[in-house]
């Protein structure tokens, strides 16, 4: 069996995370047991998610253990088989972590899906056609729920996310304005993605000059806006929000770092009566079918072109997960381990 390389969490942050809470481990994979497969990773998904894992606090899922392989979903090739279920070859997703290697058992609902890359890039199905496409979705759909003609705003516009909400609320007929972080990022969103506009919170750096760009990108206010970022953005949008607005809260980026992120006017809730809801989507596996049918389409017709940042290397995930939560990742960020 081959050496296997992997990340561990080592030790916990406080306050920033930072490349010395990782650790880089080597370890023989173990023999396969029956029922079981050996995957070979081709590439590691890196998600904003995976810095809230890293605290030792309350929150909608287990911390990260310390000592134990780094939490991501994989894609990759079965290289090695007990299993009636995977051939050698099969191409496959699943959470195997950050590491070359991983074992699956075929017993575990979930653990494993094969996909098809005869229309769709294997990588495609950590991003667009995977958590994030369908985390977009179902935001989108089942607590946003917008309207051919409504105006949908989506933070982290070029993100895995993000540029995902936008192609999905444009193919229903709605104006879409994205905010993202620098004039690339921006152009690639209007030019690429097919938003109708994109505001640069670099350009419009408080509360006022965004909420001024705001006015103008979206003349008749804003009627659903999936959040993935928080803090003053968060309360810049507010402000915007037409009545009985719908407000998808995916994300706080801002906050993953322990700030906390207090509300300037919670009085806009009322005022406008609005319904807001943060999600998980991994607690919504019935949709997933269904989302991944129109993501799946989307990509393989070209009609959702996601941008992908790649690593290289396993080494490379410590700094990439940090850039990662910097904003310096452009579109989905993967580490490539083949």
């Amino acid at each position: 069996m081959p050496i296997n390389q992997q990340i561990v969490l080592d030790n916990r942050p406080v306050g920033d995370a930072v490349a010395s809470n990782f650790k880089l481990l080597s370890s023989p994979t173990p023999e396969l047991k029956d029922g079981e497969v050996l995957v070979k990773h081709h590439y590691l998904s890196l998600d904003p998610y995976m810095r809230g894992r890293m605290n030792d606090s309350k929150s909608y899922a287990a911390a990260q253990a310390l000592g134990e392989v780094m939490i991501g979903g994989t894609v990759g090739e079965v290289v090695a088989t007990k299993s009636a279920k995977y051939a050698v070859g099969d191409k496959v997703v699943g959470m195997g972590g950050w590491q070359e290697y991983g074992v699956a058992s075929d017993s575990v609902m979930g653990m494993l899906r094969k996909v098809d890359t005869a229309h769709i890039p294997l990588s495609a199905y950590l991003g667009a056609v995977g958590m994030p496409g369908v985390t977009a979705w179902y935001g989108l759909m089942k607590i946003c729920n917008p309207k051919a003609g409504e105006t949908v705003c989506v933070t982290a516009a070029s993100g895995a996310v993000g540029s995902a909400v936008g192609v999905l609320a444009k193919a229903r007929g709605c104006r879409v304005v994205g905010i993202a972080g620098g004039k690339d990022k921006c152009d690639y969103v209007v030019n690429v993605l097919g938003f109708d506009a994109c505001i640069d919170y670099k350009e419009h750096t408080d509360g006022k000059a965004l909420n001024k760009a705001l006015k103008e990108a979206a003349p008749n206010g804003i009627d659903c806006y999936f959040e993935n970022v928080g803090g003053w953005i968060m309360d810049t949008v507010l402000l915007r929000m037409n009545a009985f607005g719908r407000m998808a809260i995916c994300g706080m980026i801002a906050g993953y770092n322990g700030a906390p992120l207090p509300l300037a006017n919670p009085a806009l809730i009322l005022v406008n009566r609005l319904k807001i809801e943060g999600f998980i989507v991994s607690e919504h596996m019935e949709v997933w079918p269904e989302a991944l049918k129109e993501l799946g389409t989307l990509v393989a017709t070209k009609k959702l072109n996601v941008r992908e940042s790649i690593a290289e290397g396993i080494a490379a995930a410590p700094e990439a997960f940090l850039g990662l939560l910097k904003g310096k990742n452009f579109g989905k960020q993967l580490v490539k381990l083949v």
